[in-house]
């Protein structure tokens, strides 16, 4: 386009802006197409073409010396580029970063400070860009989107100094001391866009209350999990209220939840997950957090109801939702940490402390039939005979295994825990050293599995309970008499050597 049209007039100058802008509408509409469509595939091409397109408009302004008239257009269409960029690569990257910079490094130009490139970093570069923008009011609009844009990607990546200093300045007149996020969040009032602007897939203040939301759901629950009960419940308020979608709206009921019950308010920490579960169907964390209520409460039958239907909903497959093509609230939360209260695992995790849970409750027959299900769910090929731990800190497979055979003894079913006992030996007894002078080098060895002797003399302790229950005494004193060869030779000299609980405590 630069090539067809000279631009020694103004009138041609005119009217390539007038044909860059008509074209960087012509995408944001095409996308907005893409965000509407039922079809995966169609949704996925017009919103790459879109894509590509914006990238091409970007390369033709850059092409040309910085001016004012046109820098309204340029950094929107940076601002259009990078939300759709950052959306359908599901993150921020550094190349976005790049683009930003590019940008500030623009609008410098035309004011003849390019030596406030990078000197003090991405942030120097910002405070210069924003000291100068009160001479080029027209440019305000869309620099504060563009800050908006730096602001997820510096929350994404944890530089929240720099985010606060970002935020102050462009805050200045209200809360220019405030180190308080989300106070600088709610005070900040990005300037309207002119109604004749060019078209935008987010508008800056739209983009500013994902920010607002997102920032009050991460401080929430890191306040939750360090035990700041009092903010971590205000910070959870503020993100309820905010533009919160109903995906993560469960998140957020069923951290207050988990709040309120810390803070002794059961019922009204009830109210919150019963929220949760109307709101959506990601069941899983309410319903784990249901359970620590009610086992809290001592109503065990609640307890064990809620474990049973977490169960069910982790084993449903659920098509995820087609995302819309802005910056959203969960495209600025951090990977689900296993140490939060909301993560609530595998349905094999789930599994595990159903039965665990039946079995310490004295629901033995139930807690043998869960523990069975939970043994062929591991070993049926989809996961590793020898997986990490189903549930921290619970056991490794192994003592998946003894605690199996401990429920199927209590539910008096002796001769299936000696199947289950066999089937153990069958996977442990050869890692164990035939010669007892090969011990000590053994305990020294090993490292994959440093408690196998003391898991095959549990297995012999369990042997013996069974074949007792089953009347056949000397079968049982000869399990007891290998159980207790073992733990003599495998005793650690070593203090800090510990023997698993699983051995004594089934």
């Amino acid at each position: 386009m630069a090539h067809q049209t000279p631009l020694g007039s103004s009138a041609s100058h005119v009217s390539c802006l007038d044909l860059w802008r008509e074209k960087n509408d012509q995408l944001v509409r095409q996308a907005k197409v893409a965000q509407d469509s039922s079809l995966p595939m169609r949704r996925q091409q017009l919103a790459q073409d879109a894509l590509e397109g914006l990238r091409g408009l970007l390369c033709s302004l850059r092409g040309l010396p910085a001016t004012v008239s046109v820098l309204p257009l340029e950094l929107t269409v940076i601002c259009n580029f990078i939300t759709l960029r950052a959306n359908l690569a599901q993150g921020f990257t550094e190349d976005l970063a790049q683009d930003i910079q590019q940008g500030l490094e623009r609008v410098l130009e035309t004011q003849g400070q390019l030596e406030a490139r990078l000197e003090h970093g991405l942030w120097g570069l910002w405070d210069s860009t924003l000291r100068v923008s009160s001479l080029l009011p027209e440019l305000l609009p869309a620099l504060h989107h563009l800050a908006g844009l730096q602001a997820a990607l510096w929350l994404t990546t944890n530089r929240l100094g720099d985010l606060t200093l970002l935020l102050q300045t462009l805050t200045v007149s209200q809360s220019r001391a405030s180190e308080d996020m989300l106070l600088l969040l709610k005070t900040w009032r990005p300037p309207a866009e002119e109604s004749d602007a060019p078209l935008t897939l987010q508008d800056a203040r739209g983009l500013r209350d994902v920010l607002l939301t997102a920032f009050a759901y991460r401080q929430g629950l890191q306040e939750l999990i360090t035990g700041s009960l009092p903010k971590a419940l205000s910070s959870l308020h503020e993100a309820a209220s905010g533009l919160c979608p109903r995906s993560l709206l469960v998140q957020v009921y069923t951290a207050l939840g988990t709040c309120l019950r810390k803070m002794g308010s059961p019922q009204r920490a009830l109210l919150y997950l019963v929220a949760a579960l109307k709101e959506g169907s990601t069941w899983g964390p309410p319903l784990l957090e249901a359970s620590r209520l009610y086992q809290q409460l001592g109503n065990i039958a609640a307890e064990i109801e809620s474990l049973e239907l977490l169960v069910e909903a982790l084993s449903i497959t659920r098509i995820p939702e087609a995302r819309q093509l802005l910056i959203e609230v969960e495209l600025l939360l951090p990977q689900p940490d296993p140490a939060s209260p909301l993560h609530c695992g595998t349905q094999s995790q789930a599994k595990y402390l159903l039965a665990s849970r039946c079995l310490q409750t004295g629901r033995a027959a139930d807690a043998a039939e869960h523990y069975l299900d939970l043994l062929a769910l591991l070993l049926d090929g989809s996961e590793p005979k020898f997986s990490p731990p189903p549930c921290p800190p619970g056991p490794c497979v192994p003592e998946l295994f003894l605690e199996a055979a401990a429920a199927l003894i209590q539910a008096g079913r002796a001769q299936d825990a000696l199947t289950v006992c066999e089937e153990l030996l069958s996977r442990t007894s050869f890692l164990l050293p035939k010669r007892p002078r090969l011990w000590e080098d053994a305990r020294r060895r090993t490292k994959e599995s440093p408690h196998c002797s003391h898991w095959v003399s549990a297995t012999h302790l369990l042997q013996g309970q069974a074949w007792v229950q089953l009347g056949a005494q000397k079968e049982a004193i000869s399990e007891y008499s290998r159980c207790l060869e073992l733990l003599f030779r495998a005793t650690p000299k070593d203090k800090e050597q510990e023997v698993p609980r699983a051995c004594f405590q089934l």
